[in-house]
């Protein structure tokens, strides 16, 4: 007997806007609500609502936290500047693949990951396992966060008309805490799109009123929910790799053509990792 997929804090209101649904990864998610083929369109030339709830949120705090992210990651987290954002890979000690992240800074011994629903799991216990030794904690923060995109040309003004925060100063891979329509949220300046848009983290009760401000704020702007299939075509179409199709285990980041994301003048654990 198989567990039934697991439902983002959006599910009724997907399915009352008329949603088909689909298993992914464990969860139930909107596949497309009409025409996959508007949707990309709205994306790449107005702008689209996407929720992202099942993605996976790993917390790393301490006073290690940073040392413990370049043990157990690709990248040079250490020298990430609080308040950016950074997009790279946890590998096996073989440099099989397990995941492409993005990690954000939030505060100087504090930072969020964030994995892929396939490999949350996966993800978080290959990082409790890596911190052995290191001044720092996991956590799974999967439970206390939504996760809500808006994408597309059209999105700073949507997002402007609801918020004060800065957007025309905060940068492409950047996040800063604000508020949305008087919803607290992480409102960070990425995507899977290609396109400019945003990523707004909040609490699951918060999703909804979040979601609908953004619906009326982007009505005129030609805003519309997008579901997991045209998010797949956008991606494609921006060469953006996708764990379980471009990369996996069977490949290192060299082979899926992002060496790029390595970085092997980490001063951190005399510039040792995981997957060296």
């Amino acid at each position: 007997m198989t567990d039934a997929p697991r439902r983002t804090p959006l599910d009724a209101l997907h399915r009352s806007l008329g949603a088909s649904m689909t298993d992914f990864a464990g969860w139930d998610m909107p596949l497309r609500y009409g025409s996959e083929r508007d949707e990309h369109t709205a994306v790449r030339t107005r702008a689209g609502l996407f929720d992202l709830s099942h993605m996976g949120e790993i917390t790393v705090t301490g006073p290690q936290a940073g040392e413990l992210l370049d043990h157990a990651l690709v990248g040079n987290l250490s020298a990430l500047a609080v308040g950016r954002a950074r997009y790279t890979m946890i590998c096996e000690p073989g440099g099989g693949i397990l995941d492409d992240l993005i990690v954000y800074r939030l505060a100087g011994e504090r930072y969020m990951v964030v994995a892929n629903a396939s490999n949350a799991q996966v993800v978080l216990d290959a990082l409790t396992e890596r911190a052995a030794g290191f001044d720092a904690a996991v956590a799974d923060d999967r439970e206390n966060y939504a996760l809500i995109a808006v994408q597309g040309p059209e999105s700073p003004g949507i997002l402007g008309s609801l918020t004060d925060a800065d957007l025309d100063g905060l940068k492409y891979y950047a996040g800063l805490p604000g508020t949305v329509a008087r919803v607290p949220a992480l409102i960070a300046r990425t995507g899977y799109t290609g396109e400019d848009g945003f990523e707004l983290f909040t609490a699951p009760d918060d999703a909804e009123p979040l979601w609908r401000a953004l619906t009326a704020a982007g009505k005129d702007a030609g805003l519309v929910p997008c579901g997991l299939s045209c998010r797949d075509t956008l991606r494609l179409e921006a060469g953006m790799p996708l764990y379980g199709h471009e990369l996996s285990t069977a490949l290192t980041p060299f082979d899926a053509g992002l060496g790029r994301v390595v970085k092997f003048d980490k001063t951190t654990n005399g510039g040792r990792f995981v997957g060296r």
